[in-house]
Formats: C-alpha cells, structure tokens, sequence
C-alpha cells in the first residue's frame, strides 16, 4: 500500500474494509436492505471519488478511503473464486450430467445470442466488429457473485427459476476461457489487418493446449488427492488436533485449484469450482462448507467494495443521460434475449420472467474480458470506461431487480417448470437424519431403506464414514452437535432425527442443537441408561431409548419364550413394561413440551 508509511499504515486498507463490513451492512441490515448493496455502497463511498475527493481539505479523512484499489480487486478475485468453491460443493458429475440441456442448451445458447445483439448495437454506435465483438462477449454474461447471493437471500435458489439462473450462470463461467482465448485471436486478426494466415491462427489456438491439458491434470490429481488428504485431516482432528487444520485445508483446495488453473490459462474461478466439484463426490462436502463459509462471505464483501470503487463518478457526472441510458439499453437488451432463450428451452412464462430480470445486468468478467480486449489494443479505451462504468451502474440493480421479479410472479404457483433432468437429483430434505453411524446407526438405516424410507447419515468418524459408503450408503463426515451442520444436512426439513452415538455428552450436545433450531420436529435419541434417558427427556427428546432398559426387556422377553410363555402374552408385557419405563422418564419433560400425540404400536425386539 502506497502513501501511508508509519506504524499500521500497510495495513489501513484492511482496517478501513473490517470497519465497512462491521459498520455499513449491519447498518442496512436493521434497514432490510440488501447487504451487497451496503458493500458496493461502502466501496463509492471509500474510493477515490468519495471521501477521497475531500482529502486535500481535510487530510485526516485518507485514513479512511482505501487506497490500494488493485490490492482490493486481487482480493475480490479469491472471493469470487471461493463463491464458485460452494456453487461446486453442491454440483456433483451426476447433477451436471442431469442438467447438460439447461448449461449447454440454454446457458451457451444465451451467451451466443447476448454477444451476437450486443456486437450488433455496438456497431451501430460506430465500433468495429473486432471491438464491438470484444465488448459483447463481455457484456453478454452476469454476475454469478452477485446473483446468486441475492437469490440465496430471498429462498429462491432452490425454485425453477434459481436452477435455470445457475444453469445459465454455470455456463458463463465454463464460457470464460474460450472468449479470453477468442480476444487473443482477435487480437492477432486486428494486427493482420483482417487477413489472418494459418500460420498466426494455429498459433492463437494453441493456446487451447495449456487449458486443456491443465484441466485434466485438475481433474484427475483432484480425484487421487482429495480424499486421501481429507480423511488424513479427519483422523488428525479427531485425535483433537484441532478444526483450523480443516480450514487449513479447505484454503488449501480453494486457492491451489484456482492459481493452478491460472497457470493453465484458465480462470481461478473455474478451477475453484472444478474442486468444489470433485470434493461434492466425497464424504467430507458439509465440513469443507462450514470451514470455508466465513471467508467466503468476506471476501465476497471485498469483491463488492471492489466493484464500488470502481465506479468512476467524473464519467457519470460528465454524462448522466449517456451513461444511464446505455446501462439500461444494455440490461433491456439481456433481458429480452434471456427470456426468449429460456422459453426457447421449455422453461416456463414465470421462471423465465424472474431469470432474465436477474440475469440482464452485467457480471464481474466483463471487468476481466474487456480489460483483456484494453491489453490487446482491440477495445477503444474511452469507450470502453464508459462500457464499463454503465456495466457497474447495472450491476447495482440486480438486488432490485430480484425484488421486481418477485413482485411480478407474486402469488404464482411454485410447482416445478422445468425439464424433468434440471429438476434430478432432488436437493436433501424430507429425509430421516441419522447422527451416529456405528453399528447403531447402520441398523436403522438399513431398516429405513427395507420399509421404503430415505435418510442421511452423519458421523465424526473418517474410517465408519469410509466404511459406510464403501457399502453405498447416503453418509457424510461432520460434526452435528454444531447447528450450522444441522442446516446444511436439511434438518429445516427431515422428516425425524434419530441420535445413535453412544457418547452420552455429544448425544446432548445434538439434541439441544437439534431441538433449538426445529421445536416440532421428532427427535429420537440413544441413551445410556435411566438417567441419561430421563435427560434426554428434560431436553426435549420425542422418545429416548436407554441401552440397559432395552437389554434388559430384550433378556426378560427370551428367557420367558424359551421357557414356553406364549408369545403374545410376553408381548404384552414387555409392551407395558417399557410403557410404564416411558411414562416414568417422560416427567423429566419440561412443562410446556407437548407429550406424546398418539399411542405407539406394539414394538417386538424379535423376528
């Protein structure tokens, strides 16, 4: 950082950021106000053409701009990439394959008709194709950063509309590489004066080798490394050698996929979401996002700030009607050509309406591609800030343009209407969590799938979680004692948690998580004996389950078998008897806890 020596003075810019994102977003918060827009708020504000303007007068005040605006968009970077990190963790190979028509259909179909019609208008504003082809690639793609938090925020991910926007945002960021590569042979069109020879063709293409041989390597290392690593790390931490060395190498993943795929000539971007990708495939997908999570978020702030710093006011204020005008001629002109791409796809009237609106401003790449077409000398330069100050005007608009597609499909049917393969594999949810996946635990997931019912299981344990999906089963590495984990494995929507772990302080421990974030839900727990079922109980427990009670039932009930009582009456028995257990424990409940709403049928620990 420049201009500020002195005690602290490298680390201002970061000081004055922290500040921002602890001042300025809660501040919109409490004003139910979109947080993106506070960062983008707290960057024009602390640009050069904010409190910066007002430094010579009062010098004081550059303690409190940021200075360093490249050191700002190098960090923006990061945060883009680890936003691509988690839109992977929730990819798998299957779900991109089940969602090929949408990403290669509609998504490559709207960026080839958006660069097409923009190319066109900027011809028509006296361009050259070479640049105007530039300026179209650019502009014809949005801002995953933005719209997908924003989306997020508003539930509506997980909607049709939310799955044909990432589908299209997908595609884009999978567009990156070839249009950077496409600026390159641009480049060497423009110095040939139009005639371009075989020679210096075959030269810009092979610039494609690097890419495509370093996607490979990606893909390939990530599956031999991943995992083995993952779970040396599990086995580390479960010996209580700490959660940072799980973030450690979290960050790890992150950013050494991305500077790898830098070095291939791809975007970091793309290479944090090829990780993300491979590391949705493996067991330890939930504790990777709970590591990550934080930093994703600031550093998203950062890319934010960055593009609020970036607005250059003097272009606004020279020519208001110009600028306004051409970021909103360029939003208008995405929109339309979005929503007929997407009807074009079979995505329905609503869904289209609310992907397009989103969609139609410009995205973070175009900062990349256009200043790609500067570096060639193939964009005009005044031109082309003009293009890119209307290109950060529009992307301030997307939180209020998710607000006007909302308000526009009001009251319309959430039904699924999208094609059957955009809608598979069904996100989690209505499912039975298991926590505990020992003996215990397998039991009852083996039982759940037998009678037809679906379930995720979770354990803390590397190996158990190995050895079970070794056997196919639907289980994952985590700690559910932390809610956040609960969140991620759909607890807002399982049908029941079942607690299986023999560890009476952790069975606690993920009863009281489970039970503060869903009062209603039922919740059945191990415990290890009267006491501790009497525990659960006050807890707030649906029926907990005391291993020396259920063992000694189960004794009583094959001593007297075998003894020649008829079955039914020791049923009977052993039926009212664990009633009797049940009503006992039950009083530990607290008062305003409802008990029991219906009667349990009679439970046979035999054949």
């Amino acid at each position: 950082m420049t201009g500020h020596g002195g005690a602290g003075g490298e680390y201002k810019d970061l000081v004055v950021f922290l500040a921002a994102a602890g001042v300025m977003v809660p501040l919109f918060n409490r004003l139910k106000i979109s947080p993106i827009l506070g960062f983008l708020a707290a960057g024009v504000l602390l640009g050069p053409d904010g409190l910066a303007r007002l430094a010579d007068t009062a010098p004081w005040l550059s303690w409190l701009t940021i200075s360093d605006a490249g050191q700002i968009r190098s960090l923006s970077e990061l945060g883009v990439a680890f936003l691509l990190f988690m839109i992977g963790l929730e990819l798998s190979w299957e779900r991109l394959r089940s969602m090929r028509k949408l990403v290669f259909g509609l998504g490559l179909t709207q960026v080839a008709a958006c660069t097409v019609v923009l190319a066109g208008l900027f011809m028509l504003m006296g361009q050259t194709l070479v640049s105007a082809a530039v300026l179209g690639m650019g502009l014809a793609l949005s801002s995953t950063a933005v719209v997908m938090p924003v989306l997020a925020e508003r539930g509506r991910v997980q909607t049709a509309s939310g799955r044909a926007t990432f589908a299209v945002l997908l595609a884009q960021d999978l567009a990156v590489a070839p249009i950077l590569i496409t600026v390159t042979v641009l480049a060497a069109l423009a110095q040939s004066g139009g005639d371009i020879d075989a020679g210096t063709l075959r030269t810009a293409l092979l610039t494609l080798v690097p890419a495509a041989v370093g996607l490979a390597l990606l893909v390939g290392l990530g599956r031999l490394v991943l995992r083995p690593m993952f779970r040396s790390v599990a086995r580390a931490k479960s010996r209580g050698q700490g959660q940072e060395m799980f973030v450690a190498a979290s960050l790890l993943v992150v950013v050494g996929a991305g500077v790898a795929a830098q070095a291939a000539g791809l975007s970091m971007s793309l290479g944090a979401l090829i990780a993300g990708v491979l590391l949705a495939e493996t067991e330890f997908r939930r504790e990777v996002e709970l590591a990550i999570e934080p930093f994703k978020g600031l550093l998203l702030g950062v890319f934010f700030v960055g593009v609020g710093i970036g607005l250059d006011l003097d272009v606004v204020v020279a020519d208001p009607l110009g600028v306004f005008g051409l970021a909103a001629a360029l939003t208008a002109v995405k929109v339309a050509m979005i929503f007929g791409a997407a009807r074009l796809w079979g995505v329905k009237n609503k869904a289209a309406i609310e992907t397009a609106l989103v969609l139609g401003p410009a995205g973070e790449f175009a900062f990349v591609i256009l200043g790609a077409g500067l570096v060639e000398g193939i964009a005009s330069p005044a031109f082309t800030g003009t293009v890119l100050v209307a290109a950060t005007i529009s992307i301030f608009t997307i939180p209020a343009m998710a607000v006007l597609a909302g308000r526009l499909t009001r009251g319309k049917t959430a039904a699924p209407d999208l094609p059957a393969e955009a809608l598979t594999p069904a996100a989690a949810g209505n499912q039975v969590l298991i926590v505990g996946f020992g003996r215990v635990g397998r039991l009852v997931g083996e039982m759940l799938t037998e009678h037809g019912q679906s379930y995720l299981a979770l354990d803390a344990n590397a190996s158990t979680v190995a050895k079970g999906r070794a056997e196919g089963a639907n289980v994952f590495y985590g700690d559910a004692g932390r809610p956040e984990m609960l969140q991620l494995c759909g607890v807002a929507t399982a049908r029941a948690v079942v607690v299986t772990m023999d560890a009476p302080t952790k069975v606690d421990e993920v009863v009281r998580a489970a039970r503060g974030l869903r009062p209603d839900l039922i919740l059945i727990a191990r415990a290890r004996d009267e006491r501790h079922a009497e525990r659960l109980y006050h807890l707030g427990v649906t029926d907990a389950v005391p291993e020396t009670t259920e063992a000694a039932l189960q004794l009583a009930e094959n001593t007297l078998v075998d003894l020649g009582v008829p079955m039914g009456l020791v049923l009977a028995s052993i039926h009212e008897r664990r009633d009797r257990f049940r009503t006992l424990f039950q009083e530990a409940m607290p008062d305003n806890q409802a008990r029991p709403r219906r009667p349990r049928a009679l439970r046979s620990t035999r054949g």
